[in-house]
């Protein structure tokens, strides 16, 4: 029996029931990558004998065992699964002890057997790092990008691989996926879910992790099972009413939404985008709750060039650890034309040049939350300005990686929403509510009040349940 249809939690009731054995959703999901990862170039580093293993020494009694499960090749460091990173740099990368975040998805039950793609560290819309041997390519239209970073978990959970798999978001790196790919992405409030004890924070607190799922009850489960400080966080987000799954069960109040339908510094986005904002805006209106257009006085560009150093930096840091820590220098071809470009901009800065870059988020998170203080519940957007990119334009041959960023047609132009609640730290989600003309998913944003992450998810189920979007599934020929 082909289970392809049910989501992760659907899977780990027929798992408890009896109705399949963990090795036989194993089976399937290995089966698939071998039938669709030639086209997709998805999933990598396969780990079968560890996924093996752990069903036969007794998989956690968590919400999702027995399920099938993708970690992405950045981040999440486990020592049963090296990663890559996205860079021949960090080619199989070993690790002492496991992260805080993969141990709390381990004990939901799953069973994990790879990782999937990711640009190289972590930065752009697109996943085609050099180091996977070609591009990823998106299920609903192989000409075009699953969407970065979180590219290959995005396109390994629409094509039917699993039914869910984690990411990270750093500057929309699940809710740019999301969109791209027709799935559900949720970034939550800052810090709500463990960095350590890899990291302190990721990227000045910007960075976090998450899912992609086919679901709203899958994603809720998840942060349920992962969220809460670990050991020596700088800091934690503020503490749950309840918890994101009994969100689901308590409609929202009828809230106050902000409608725009332009970038947030008012420049026009593609029709097609435009188009699903409006219709979303109408079903919200339809649900009961205030739809009104409005959009946050905040200082946008300064934001994108904050955001711009802060990441730069990050990136030198991580080669110049590594090299540091072999002890030669980087080799031809060991990293690509963004990255060499990011640690050339970051040999630019000063000192007081990044802590200026971060007051700047800090200015920006104040100028966010003064905008949902102001009256507003909700903001409502499109997730990116143009349905899903060809692929090649968000490539990392250049070196110029400010212009990467910042120039006319590149990655602040076409994806000018999700990096704003990065910045802010407030909870944001891409939601599968649109299709082109062609039938390329459109995402459509919906973001709240720092905190607000209960809020944001029972809203997310409001909708799913009134406009469903488990049916829709990308061509045959992308699924197995």
């Amino acid at each position: 029996m082909d289970h392809e249809a049910e989501d992760a939690t659907g899977l780990a009731a027929l798992v408890a029931s009896g109705e399949v054995t963990p090795d036989e959703l194993l089976d399937k999901a290995l089966a698939r990558v071998e039938a669709l990862n030639p086209a997709l170039n998805a999933v990598v580093l396969v780990q079968e004998g560890v996924a093996r293993r752990a069903i036969r020494d007794g998989l956690p009694d968590g919400p999702f065992r027995g399920v099938p499960f993708l970690l992405k090749d950045l981040g999440c460091e486990a020592v049963d699964f090296p990663s890559h990173n996205g860079s021949r740099l960090w080619a199989n990368t070993r690790y002492p002890r496991d992260s805080a975040i993969y141990g709390r998805i381990r004990a939901t039950g799953v069973v994990t057997f790879g990782r999937t793609t990711a640009p190289e560290a972590g930065v752009g819309p697109a996943t085609e790092a050099a180091v996977y041997g070609g591009p990823t390519r998106n299920p609903w239209d192989l000409a075009r990008t699953p969407g970065g970073s979180s590219g290959g978990a995005a396109a390994a959970v629409a094509s039917g691989i699993v039914p869910a798999a984690h990411g990270t978001d750093g500057g929309g790196s699940v809710r740019i996926p999301a969109s791209c790919c027709g799935l559900y992405g949720f970034k939550p409030t800052r810090a709500r879910l463990p960095d350590g004890p890899y990291h302190g924070e990721g990227w000045a607190g910007m960075a976090i992790d998450g899912f992609l799922t086919r679901s709203v009850r899958d994603t809720a489960a998840f942060l349920d099972a992962c969220q809460g400080a670990d050991l020596g966080a700088p800091y934690r987000a503020p503490p749950l009413g309840d918890s994101h799954l009994a969100a689901l069960a308590r409609p929202p109040r009828r809230l106050r939404v902000a409608l725009c339908d332009t970038t947030l510094t008012g420049a026009p986005i593609d029709a097609e985008c435009r188009a699903g904002v409006h219709a979303a805006g109408r079903l919200l209106e339809g649900l009961g709750h205030h739809v009104a257009p409005a959009r946050p006085a905040a200082d946008v560009a300064g934001m994108m060039r904050a955001w711009t150093d802060i990441v730069a930096c990050g990136t030198a840091l991580s080669v110049a650890k590594t090299i540091e820590a072999r002890g030669r220098p980087l080799a031809a071809g060991e990293i690509e034309g963004v990255a060499r470009g990011a640690m050339a901009h970051a040999a630019s800065l000063t000192g007081p040049d990044y802590l200026r870059a971060v007051g700047q988020i800090h200015a920006f998170g104040r100028e966010m939350a003064a905008f949902f203080a102001g009256g507003w519940d909700v903001l409502l957007t499109a997730t990116l300005a143009e349905p899903p990119a060809l692929v090649g334009r968000f490539a990392h041959g250049t070196e110029d990686y400010v212009a990467y960023r910042t120039g006319p047609g590149m990655v602040f132009d076409y994806s000018p929403f999700c990096a704003a609640f990065n910045a802010s730290g407030q909870p944001a989600a891409s939601l599968p509510l649109h299709r082109t003309d062609t039938g390329l998913p459109v995402g459509i944003h919906l973001a709240a009040a720092f905190g607000e992450d209960e809020m944001l998810i029972a809203l997310s189920a409001e909708i799913e349940a009134a406009r469903p979007w488990a049916h829709l599934r990308p061509p045959p020929a992308a699924r197995l």
